[in-house]
């Protein structure tokens, strides 16, 4: 064999070596890394990621004060979905209150994604802070950009945040690229962090089981995920029900049920309710007829639980109502105290519920509809647009005190501003009622019931229409 023959085999074994590493770190190059709620938020959590190639399902996971070399791993479960190949693992008999260090990708060939971090919610403990975002909707990097950047200030702003709740659209169209670019800029929270994800309708409707295939969430069990997924959890001394608002027109009796079934069985102090599609708003999308057969068929149900506060998005405005009941504002006393080192005011024990729309994170914002259909705009306590930047929220709770803050970062100065603060002070807990009954939650036995009110609720918002709207833009 002659050198230069040697020299043609040995570059192309090198050649081929390269190649056949290059394949292996591409098969197990995790990308859109989140870890979700997935269960009891004290001892479990859902992970999820995507490569390019198949690979293996891997999650390596620890608490941080433990040897990570020794770390447990397990394995779960792979399908091809959007071009790719989505991974899901379910990690459960966490420790409570401790903070875990994990990674993502093939234990069999070695590759492993950057280390990320969760904190699990404490049994002991009656406290929760979180960051709530909305609608960061971009199409284009820039603006996924500018939307993280809002929620890094809402980082800075309350750096002992414990989850983060995303209110739905997370993305516009729903496309590959669009999610490449939300999960790259926003790896700082969705990796080190638990993110609470709520189905948009930009990722829920006419995009079947993409927000399900995107996040690993633990849906309630039988239900139907082909648009979004609805689920409950507990952190500190608060319930939080998470709903899937393009589950039908009007929402699926299963899922009106479940949703009583839930917080009739819950003994936490405070009842919160996350969903995409507000209730109350002042943006271009509250006179349609999807959000007023919502508002007709699930208001009162708000209503029923005692719902204390529900956060919303959808119409890219800020909506803050006084507290409502019955479609309108109830009187409530105040006190003044101090809390955690600040004089703040409180609502008193209110008799209804506090709506929030907390407009958008994102580049897309609306100003505020005038034509709103009454009494919504009689209901606000703060309404306005925020055309001059993104808006994120944070909540410190208790067993006693729920506050609420706003703020907004200005899109050519990048200053943060407190807008609106709101707080709730509650000296009584109402035990869940011993003689409550299940409701059937399978859709099977509501298949032809959930039509019907289809078809009332259609009939419904078409005389609203003639009847109250029309006049109303007229006169």
């Amino acid at each position: 064999m002659n050198m230069s023959f040697k020299r043609f085999v040995s570059a192309f074994m090198a050649i081929l070596v390269m190649l056949t590493l290059s394949i292996s770190v591409i098969a197990a190059d995790a990308e859109r890394i989140s870890v979700t709620i997935n269960g009891d938020a004290e001892t479990s959590r859902g992970f999820c990621w995507y490569t390019s190639e198949k690979a293996g399902t891997d999650l390596q996971i620890a608490p941080v004060t433990e040897n990570f070399d020794k770390a447990e791993i397990i394995s779960g479960h792979s399908y091809y979905a959007m071009e790719r190949y989505a991974h899901k693992v379910v990690a459960d008999g966490l420790e409570p209150g401790t903070k875990y260090a994990y990674r993502v990708g093939d234990a069999q060939e070695g590759e492993w994604s950057d280390i990320g971090y969760f904190t699990t919610a404490d049994t002991a403990e009656d406290e929760a802070s979180f960051i709530v975002f909305a609608d960061v909707q971009a199409s284009n990097e820039e603006n996924f950009k500018m939307a993280a950047d809002v929620l890094k200030q809402a980082v800075n702003v309350m750096p002992e945040y414990e989850f983060t709740v995303g209110l739905g659209d997370f993305v516009n169209d729903c496309t590959n690229e669009e999610w490449d670019s939300y999960f790259r800029n926003f790896a700082f929270t969705n990796m080190n962090t638990t993110l609470v994800p709520v189905a948009g309708n930009h990722e829920g409707n006419l995009q079947w089981f993409k927000f399900n295939n995107m996040f690993n969430i633990g849906a309630v069990e039988g239900s139907n995920t082909m648009t979004g997924c609805y689920y409950s959890f507990d952190w500190g001394d608060a319930h939080f029900a998470v709903l899937n608002t393009n589950d039908m027109y009007p929402m699926s009796l299963e899922q009106i049920n479940w949703l009583r079934n839930d917080m009739n069985a819950s003994d936490a102090q405070w009842k919160v309710v996350l969903m995409h599609r507000a209730l109350f708003s002042a943006g271009k999308n509250i006179n349609k007829p999807d959000t007023l057969i919502m508002r007709e068929h699930l208001l009162p149900v708000i209503d029923e639980l005692g719902i204390d506060v529900v956060f919303a998005g959808h119409d890219h405005m800020y909506f803050r109502t006084e507290s409502v009941k019955n479609n309108q504002v109830v009187e409530v006393d105040t006190v003044t105290e101090s809390y955690k080192g600040e004089e703040i005011t409180f609502d008193l024990n209110p008799a209804g519920t506090t709506h929030i729309l907390p407009s958008t994170s994102g580049t897309k914002r609306y100003s505020v509809n005038e034509d709103a259909i009454e009494p919504i705009l009689d209901c606000g306590a703060l309404v306005r647009d925020t055309e001059d930047g993104g808006v994120f929220a944070t909540v410190s709770l208790d067993s006693e005190h729920f506050v609420y803050k706003a703020y907004m970062v200005d899109d050519k100065t990048k200053e943060t501003s407190l807008i609106d603060t709101y707080a709730i002070k509650k000296t009584e807990r109402e035990a869940p009622a011993e003689d409550y009954e299940n409701l059937p939650t399978d859709s099977q036995t509501h298949f032809m019931e959930n039509i019907k009110n289809l078809i009332k609720q259609l009939v419904g918002v078409l005389l609203t229409y003639l009847l109250k709207l029309l006049p109303q833009m007229i006169f």
